[in-house]
């Protein structure tokens, strides 16, 4: 399994170039079971990205283009009437597959955004009174535009923590751009790909990536460095409980894609911006660069 993680790795970085340390976060979310959330400018690879990965994984896959009047019912389903049966029968929606990709979910307004939370914490959804599972593996990978761009309704904290990592991909460097211009079309390239692995092979992977052991002073780093955003006046609030198993599901990820069967301080470092980036809120009155409250957070917990 570990071999086909590689060749996971290799391909999905073949069509999204440049970008090799977000693949792997990208990765490491899934494994964990958790959401991602790929905030950045149009035009920058997000919806290649997801794709890549739920072709590369064997997974089903949705595309759900959120605006603003898109409806809950457009994403989940409905009971229509059948004339010739003469009764309703459930017509299931987009959210109805393995992989969702919900591109520039700010766009919809928040009645459409907040029906996703059923699905996104409990793999399941309530409609017309009677709960439908989801299939499983269950991912819903979202886009979002930065919030000072027109028509973007931003994300309530509520949802924003149901996604166990943010990313941003950024601009490529020199070199992949240049090799993005001299290129195949990104298209044409997913018609190309074929899967590595398959629903059944990434659910094993998934349950490998829990059994990863975690000693008793791991604990301790990961629940110091959650007090220490508790503690911490420049933060309106601290890292809740959830944040921490987020944290600690996330590095176990990580460390499963080193080739590795226990969780290290290095492991927590490396996904702990992408974590908790979007679950920190700067005290009123406090100004503070996103992208160094992480690194703030690590200068001041010793490492065990």
């Amino acid at each position: 399994m570990k071999t086909e993680l590689a060749q996971a790795l290799a391909q999905i970085n073949r069509v999204v170039l440049g970008k090799e340390h977000q693949v792997r976060l990208c990765l490491a979310c899934l494994l964990a079971r958790g959401h991602l959330l790929i905030e950045d400018t149009p035009g920058v690879g997000k919806t290649t990205l997801a794709h890549t990965l739920a072709v590369t994984l064997g997974l089903q896959f949705h595309r759900i283009q959120f605006t603003s009047d898109l409806l809950p019912a457009d994403l989940l389903g409905a009971a229509i009437y059948d004339r010739e049966r003469g009764s309703f029968s459930f017509h299931p929606g987009p959210i109805f597959a393995q992989v969702i990709l919900a591109d520039e979910i700010n766009r919809a307004s928040p009645k459409s955004q907040s029906a996703l939370l059923e699905a996104m914490e409990e793999g399941r959804v309530t409609i017309e009174g009677e709960t439908r599972e989801l299939p499983k593996p269950f991912f819903v990978i979202a886009t979002q535009n930065p919030v000072e761009q027109a028509g973007v309704f931003p994300l309530p904290e509520s949802q924003l923590d149901r996604f166990l990592m943010r990313i941003r991909l950024g601009y490529p460097d020199h070199a992949a751009e240049r090799a993005l211009l001299r290129g195949e079309n990104r298209r044409d390239l997913l018609a190309q790909l074929a899967p590595v692995l398959d629903p059944a092979g990434f659910i094993a992977l998934q349950q490998a990536v829990q059994s990863l052991h975690v000693s008793e002073a791991l604990l301790d780093y990961v629940q110091a460095l959650i007090d220490t955003t508790r503690r911490d006046l420049r933060f309106a609030g601290g890292l809740s409980p959830r944040a921490g198993l987020a944290l600690l599901h996330a590095a176990q990820g990580w460390a499963y894609l080193d080739g590795r069967d226990f969780v290290q301080p290095e492991d927590i470092q490396a996904v702990l911006g992408p974590v908790v980036g979007h679950r920190l809120h700067p005290a009123s009155g406090i100004e503070a660069a996103e992208p160094e409250w992480a690194a703030q957070v690590l200068m001041e917990v010793a490492i065990p």
